[in-house]
């Protein structure tokens, strides 16, 4: 069945008459009727009775319920579409990784709510590949999310990166290490560790350090909030790598040390770091507020705000 076939179907029982309906249709009387003829066909039954008016026989009358129910579905659907391209959208939804929805992204969202009012913005603190399946799903317009080398393979994303940080090791104050001048990585590995979820890409990026160093990684309890760690840690002998941006309420707390690695060949270059990207579809970036969202969190966080379509 054809849209046009719908609406010709319609015309003519509301009107009573295939002349009338061509004439509101735009179209020719024989174009209407080559239209029911169709409709009937697919439907194998007759749907009006052919005399000085078109009337609806019984299977037509019961057609037409279902028929208005349809045009009026179709109708909504085509102005729904519209309004989300024209940027009417009631909602935006972002997922991002938890220390950035702690610590660099709450300054920038009243800005974007101020611009948009009428836009309802909900951030949900998600793990990297969680982050990315509910993009990929359509349950969420912008992710956030440490870099991977899966990103690159994804032609449907738009990926901007937005900031590198270093990796620090965190310990509580009378922890041996930190009477340490110098702490090695075979130092590191010898005690069990307060790791992220799976995942997580810290998790991942931590495991990875350790694999590429030929080093055992002694993973004793996962978390996923600063907090937890902070807590975890500064009672306890364990370690836990974390990047910068969730270290600055612990480089604050006396019972807690934040050790960063520099390279043997240079007092300046962290070893250790990760990268922040954020991502969105190719499609959402035409959608208003969905492109403005992502200007802004690369103006304000991305050292380069040129788009890079991977």
């Amino acid at each position: 069945m054809r849209l046009e076939q719908l609406q010709a179907f319609l015309v003519v029982a509301e009107r009573g008459s295939f002349q009338q309906a061509a004439l509101e249709c735009g179209v020719n009387q024989s174009t209407i009727s080559r239209q029911i003829q169709a409709l009937e066909t697919e439907l194998a039954t007759c749907l009006f009775h052919r005399s000085t008016q078109a009337k609806l026989t019984v299977s037509g009358t019961i057609f037409l319920k279902r028929a208005r129910k349809i045009w009026q579905e179709w109708q909504t659907a085509n102005q729904e579409l519209n309004e989300f391209h024209q940027g009417k959208q009631t909602e935006l939804c972002v997922a991002a990784i938890h220390s950035v929805c702690a610590t660099v992204l709450p300054p920038l969202l009243p800005r974007f709510c101020q611009h948009y009012p009428q836009v309802q913005l909900r951030v949900t603190a998600l793990g990297s590949d969680r982050a990315l399946k509910v993009l990929r799903d359509g349950l969420v317009d912008v992710a956030i999310v440490m870099g991977n080398r899966s990103l690159a393979n994804t032609a449907e994303f738009v990926v901007q990166p937005l900031f590198e940080e270093p990796i620090g090791l965190l310990m509580a104050a009378n922890h041996p290490l930190v009477k340490k001048t110098t702490i090695t990585w075979e130092q590191v590995a010898a005690y069990p560790h307060v790791v992220f979820k799976d995942g997580y890409g810290m998790r991942r990026l931590v495991e990875d350090e350790f694999m590429r160093r030929n080093t055992p990684l002694m993973a004793a309890l996962e978390l996923n909030t600063p907090d937890a760690f902070n807590t975890v840690v500064g009672s306890s002998q364990m370690l836990a790598l974390l990047p910068e941006s969730m270290l600055v309420d612990a480089a604050k707390n006396p019972a807690l040390v934040v050790h960063y690695f520099h390279n043997q060949n240079s007092s300046e270059g962290i070893i250790l770091q990760r990268q922040v990207m954020v991502v969105t579809t190719i499609d959402r970036l035409n959608i208003s507020p969905i492109a403005d969202f992502f200007h802004l969190i690369t103006e304000k966080l991305g050292s380069t705000p040129q788009l890079l379509a991977v």
